[in-house]
């Protein structure tokens, strides 16, 4: 079954010094890296997504900025595939779905950034494409969030999305993904 890596919004205003840090994002990456260093080893294709707002006023992501640039420390070169959207969906007003089925992908290994954003809805997108994902959950991150007058740490966020995301997707760690 061919598989391809989606690396979902790993850009620099999730990490410190950006407009919106996430919680331990470098830690998140050095997981993808490593799932980058198998997928290029073994030719299958990674398919990098850049969220790119086009609103002047937009908080993160604003397009031209620093911070809506792919992170430096990703594999990306003048050959990688790279998607632009505009929503937390992958699929949503893209090319993604043409483009897996050009390149004969079965399955998609999902990673990136926020969890309980463009993970959670790219993951479901792609369970109902068929796509059979695999989400990598150390490969993925997320930040805490105020509901009503709760504080939800980041740590409670990412396990809950994780947990619930387990019915779309088999959950994998980077090290269990790479043991297969």
């Amino acid at each position: 079954m061919k598989q391809a890596l989606i690396v979902v919004d790993v850009q620099n205003d999730y990490f410190t010094g950006g407009k919106m840090p996430l919680s331990l994002p470098e830690r998140a990456l050095s997981q993808i890296n490593k799932l980058e260093e198998h997928f290029l080893k073994n030719q299958l294709p990674i398919i990098y997504i850049q969220h790119i707002k086009d609103d002047p006023q937009a908080p993160f992501f604003g397009r031209g900025t620093k911070g809506a640039q792919l992170h430096s420390d990703l594999k990306v070169n003048s050959s990688s595939i790279i998607i632009e959207k505009q929503y937390p969906n992958s699929f949503l007003q893209t090319n993604l779905a043409q483009l897996l089925q050009s390149l004969q992908v079965q399955q998609v290994v999902v990673t990136g950034m926020m969890t309980h954003m463009c993970i959670d809805s790219t993951t479901r997108a792609s369970a109902e494409r068929g796509y059979q994902p695999i989400l990598i959950s150390d490969a993925t991150t997320t930040r805490k969030l105020k509901v009503q007058e709760r504080e939800v740490l980041a740590d409670e966020v990412q396990g809950a999305f994780i947990a619930a995301l387990q019915t779309f997707a088999q959950v994998l760690t980077t090290s269990d993904y790479l043991r297969q």
